[in-house]
């Protein structure tokens, strides 16, 4: 049986804050509900985190308009506080989150493996997106 490698797509932001502001948003529940989403007309109304190895986690994202929604979910596969993220997406694809802190700036690259239903540069701006809305609200707090 031969099985076909998923195309690996990047994307990176740099957030002006520090580590523990940057990791604190990205991880609770009550902060991925406020930039958890791509565009203006969508929105996560629940999250919820295990953030540890084996930990779930999910996340609602829906259109405001409520016409859809979906669970973005999946299990964590490992953890190093402040500085990386790996996780199993249900679909089985991966994502990997390496957070590199200077100061009072953290750089942020994911790393996540394409799905087939989508065009990748559809993919990657949609991702980019979702993480230039975390970059924006981060620098908020």
């Amino acid at each position: 049986m031969e099985t076909s490698k998923r195309e690996s797509i990047t994307i990176e932001a740099s957030v002006k804050a520090p580590a523990e502001t940057v990791w604190s948003a990205w991880i609770e529940p009550k902060h991925i509900t406020q930039w958890c989403s791509a565009s203006d007309d969508w929105h996560a109304p629940y999250a919820e985190n295990d953030l540890r190895p084996s930990g779930r986690f999910k996340t609602t994202m829906a259109a405001r308009d409520g016409s859809v929604q979906f669970d973005f979910s999946g299990q964590y596969t490992a953890v190093d506080e402040l500085r990386h993220i790996a996780y199993t997406l249900d679909d089985g694809r991966t994502v990997d989150v390496r957070f590199d802190s200077n100061g009072d700036t953290t750089h942020i690259v994911q790393r996540f493996e394409a799905e087939e239903m989508n065009p990748i540069e559809m993919q990657r701006d949609g991702w980019q997106s979702i993480l230039n809305n975390f970059k924006k609200y981060a620098e908020s707090l």
